[in-house]
């Protein structure tokens, strides 16, 4: 390929006019005369004319047309050189591929299958203009396509085409890149971080440290070829280009992701259309189809070659690969600084996040299996499941449901036993536990969050005015100017955006209307299925109808969400879209509380019924309360405790393992579609080993870290809200964790395509839910404690009556009212008198229950804003750090540091 490197004209600020007046383009260039090829690039290099002077001197009447550059074929095409990630010269970098598709045209008839009613003329026309309205569609997005890329043209990107074809479609892949002049350019306009002074790279691993001051061996430390650099650095500035490091060696002083950044960064503002229609960005183009694909390419195989080499001879990709993707890493760090290296700030701060959030949750799982195992070990010293045991016939309860039988208390020894496992003074403590535990572990992360902000050159990193999105500029009805940059832009009335999101807000309630319709179908299922166990006869099915019961019900309500879930997260998309916000940032705000909003409400209001609810509104003999005709549910022998486990148990890790078999086929079945249909596209080339950008166009587009977010801050309410009732919540939380991390790396290592380096210093808005999650931890389990567990009954009753809990169980039941003849005597639970009255015990209950909840929120809110006041939220080394990087940054960059010097040397020796 010729090229010739000739100074830029961004100097002047012509090119960044180029960017945002379309008139320069439209007016020297014209409109295409074809559409055949739908764009303007032939298979080969394309470029810029300022590069090639003698191509200019040729072709002074037309000096903005595109000048094309033969090639070979494909198949006679040249190696490759370094993973193919360059142009045929083998030196200018690919830094980004758009990628679009072309099926040939069809001159067939549109007949077949048309009414026979229907005459041959209007046949023909409607398919004549069916063709037509097609065609012009086609040479639509070719205009657009041929402006774009004379407009990257124009900005100084070099360019370099190559397609792969068949009878069936043409795949066209455009390769970029960014000469020298370019990056600086825009790298100071977007505030990049140049380095000033090489340091030590820091030790992160907190038990890392830890274990080398014990000297005790560290399995979970490895050792990873060519780990980044850490530097103090200054924002990028052109003039001061000889105070940075590596400044000389203009092939590696951008990183691969920066110059990924700054090119996507261009494309974003190139217009391709009309600007008064906001016809501006790649974005929109591939909203449009006029592209099918945009992305940078990886930096080669992740797998190994066959031949031996030295690990700091492999490729970026490999070494994440090697060294993280792979099950057998699953017990080391994660190489955080490789991660961001390769996928950029926001993929690594959520990777971060992940792994730290897996490392609090060790003690978390220990301390519970410790309260859960002290429960098993302490069975044998409850004496309410004792005198249940040996109750016999002493107990006789009143019949569960109108055509049952009275059953004795005996019955449900081994429920009695079961249930003190999740209802001991051990899971109180485990509550309390749990709430300091959360709080906690946002207080770290908030440090943790800081210091990687600090080391990855974000920490004073502010999004800029953001552009329209895409679908916003398509749609919007009017353009405005944009207070801040003074700029025409689509616009949409704040009124009726208003509008829309109450209306959108509108369905939201319905749609959490269904989700109660739903939960009331389960609650009457439950009730039908323990009828019907009662009426079988059977002594195992009747004493365990209520576990059966509860146990299908949950799987039956993981189904409803799951599915639910789907669905509303299609009409939240579409909500959102409706509701026309007018950034990204804005719509992934609304789209995320939507979707958590929903998501709380499907998967919590099952656990929320049976803690708090079920068993609240039974009545007592002769005057139960039903529910469209069924009599309300009362909890099972063991308690609502047991059965708020079980409906944890069955939905957390239920819907862990499903989203984690997810993960795993779903990208590989996509992946095997995308490659199929390309391996069709390439037919005969096939025996040839497909290039970079073929293996890369193969993967499946990232979708980005909303799903992921999503299913790990549920996965956190789970273990906070309602741990008090499954202490074993942290430990299957701990080992899907480990899975996630893994399936999570393999994901965006091998099976996705590269995503566009973002910047981030935090992990945004899900920060937000996480805080207000803990909170609400807090006040649920203190609800949880008082008025489902019966640990405060127990302490009641030892108080006032016996230590050791004698007679506790008779104490809990009351005798059916004289008036319910049916079973006269009958006992059931509750504190009532024979008249169905509540009792002074009750009132008392109700008083020390209220009195608990009150102490508990306070004693723990306190200690949580002492917690929060003790540990800062940014270490005072990180505090130093920032000094030292800011001095640094300071002398770099005086412009009259040396005259300063000058004048004040002068000035003493004239005092002098």
């Amino acid at each position: 390929m010729l090229r010739k490197g000739s100074e830029l004209l961004l100097a002047t600020g012509g090119d960044r006019e180029v960017l945002l007046d379309l008139d320069y383009v439209t007016g020297n260039r014209g409109e295409p005369q074809t559409t055949d090829s739908y764009g303007s690039l032939q298979n080969g290099g394309f470029i810029p004319p300022r590069y090639l002077s003698a191509a200019a001197a040729s072709s002074e009447d037309d000096e903005d047309d595109p000048i094309y550059i033969h090639c070979d074929k494909p198949s006679s095409r040249p190696e490759q050189p370094l993973g193919g990630n360059y142009f045929r010269d083998g030196r200018t970098k690919i830094d980004f591929v758009l990628v679009w598709e072309v099926k040939p045209r069809k001159h067939r008839s549109r007949c077949r299958g048309q009414s026979e009613t229907s005459g041959p003329e209007e046949v023909r026309a409607r398919a004549e203009e069916g063709s037509s309205r097609s065609e012009r569609r086609k040479a639509q997005l070719a205009r657009w396509r041929d402006k774009f890329t004379q407009n990257l043209q124009n900005a100084g990107i070099l360019l370099e085409k190559e397609e792969t074809a068949s009878e069936k479609k043409t795949i066209h892949y455009l390769k970029l890149s960014a000469p020298w002049d370019v990056l600086v350019y825009y790298a100071e306009e977007l505030i990049l971080r140049a380095p000033l002074q090489a340091q030590p790279n820091p030790n992160f691993n907190t038990s890392d440290r830890i274990l080398r001051k014990l000297y005790i061996p560290n399995v979970m430390a490895e050792s990873l070829p060519n780990r980044p650099l850490d530097y103090y650095t200054c924002a990028f500035r052109k003039s001061k280009m000889e105070k940075f490091l590596g400044c000389e060696n203009h092939d590696t002083y951008f990183t691969n992701t920066q110059r990924h950044r700054i090119v996507y960064e261009l494309l974003a503002r190139t217009v391709y259309g009309k600007r008064k229609r906001a016809e501006v960005g790649v974005a929109r183009l591939l909203n449009e189809g006029a592209y099918t694909s945009a992305f940078p390419l990886h930096e080669g195989p992740f797998e190994l070659p066959e031949f031996e080499v030295r690990p700091n001879e492999l490729n970026q990709r490999q070494v994440l690969f090697q060294y993280w993707a792979r099950w057998s890493k699953w017990y080391k760090y994660q190489p955080l600084d490789h991660i961001r290296e390769y996928f950029g700030e926001k993929i690594a701060l959520y990777f971060a996040w992940l792994g730290f959030y897996t490392a609090w949750l060790l003690p978390a799982a220990v301390v519970g299996v410790f309260v859960f195992v002290s429960g098993v070990m302490s069975m044998g010293t409850n004496t309410p499941a004792k005198e249940i045991c040996n109750s016999g016939g002493s107990y006789l309860m009143c019949p569960l449901c109108k055509t049952c039988k009275p059953w004795n208390m005996s019955d449900i020894c081994p429920m009695a036993k079961v249930g003190y496992l999740f209802d001991h003074p051990g899971t109180v403590f485990f509550s309390v536990f749990m709430s300091f535990w959360a709080v906690t572990f946002l207080e770290y992360w908030k440090r943790k969050m800081a210091t990687l902000a600090h080391h990855w050159d974000c920490m004073d990193f502010q999004e800029e005015e953001e552009r329209p999105r895409p679908e916003f500029a398509a749609m919007a009805p009017s353009i405005e100017y944009n207070p801040v940059t003074g700029v025409k832009e689509p616009y949409f009335p704040e009124k009726a955006r208003l509008s829309r999101m109450l209306t959108g807000s509108m369905v939201i309630i319905i749609m959490l209307c269904v989700v109660m319709i739903f939960l009331v179908s389960v609650i009457m299922y439950r009730g039908i299925v323990s009828v019907m166990m009662y009426r079988t006869g059977s002594f195992v099915l009747r004493t365990q109808a209520g576990n059966i019961a509860n146990i299908s019900s949950s799987m039956v309500n993981l189904a409803l969400i799951l599915l639910m879930g789907q669905v509303y997260t299609a009409l939240a998309l579409q909500l959102t879209k409706w509701e026309m916000h007018r950034t990204q940032t804005q719509y992934e705000d609304a789209f995320t509380f939507k979707v958590f909003v929903f998501q709380f409400v499907n998967f919590y209001s099952s656990p929320f019924y049976v803690a708090f609810f079920k068993g609240r509104f039974v009545g007592y003999p002769g005057h139960y309360g039903t529910l469209l005709g069924m009599r309300n549910e009362d909890c099972g022998p063991g308690g609502c405790l047991i059965e708020l486990a079980e409906q944890l148990f069955i939905i957390m890790v239920g819907k862990q393992l499903i989203s984690n078999v997810q993960e795993f086929v779903i990208p590989k079945v996509k992946a095997w579609q995308q490659k199929r249909a390309l391996n069709k596209v390439r037919g005969t080339q096939k025996s040839q080993e497909p290039r970079r950008w073929e293996e890369d166009y193969q993967l499946v587009e990232c979708e980005g870290l909303f799903e992921e977010y999503l299913e790990i801050v549920l996965q956190f309410g789970f273990i906070t809200i309602f741990v008090a009732a499954f202490p074993l919540a942290p430990l299957f939380a701990l080992l899907n964790n480990w899975a996630e991390v893994r399936l999570d790396a393999h994901k965006f290592v091998c099976e996705y395509r590269r995503p566009v380096a973002e910047r981030a210093q935090n992990i945004g808005v899900w920060f937000n839910i996480l805080e207000a999650l803990s909170h609400l931890s807090v006040i649920v389990n203190a609800f949880l404690i008082a008025f489902t567990s019966d640990f405060l009954p127990r302490l009641l009753y030892q108080y006032k009556f016996d230590n050791d809990l004698n007679g506790y169980v008779n104490f809990t039941l009351a005798y059916a009212p004289p008036s319910y003849t049916s079973h006269p005597m009958c006992r059931y639970k509750a504190f009532r008198d024979n008249n169905g009255n509540y009792t002074l015990i009750y009132w008392e209950l109700l008083a020390v229950r209220l009195g608990f909840i009150i102490a508990f929120e306070h004693v723990v809110f306190f200690v949580l804003r002492a917690i929060d006041w003790m540990v800062p939220d940014v270490p005072e080394s990180l505090g130093l750090k920032v000094k030292r990087e800011r001095y640094l940054a300071k002398q770099a960059l005086a412009d009259n540091q040396e005259a300063l010097l000058v004048s004040h040397r002068g000035s003493a020796s004239s005092q002098g």
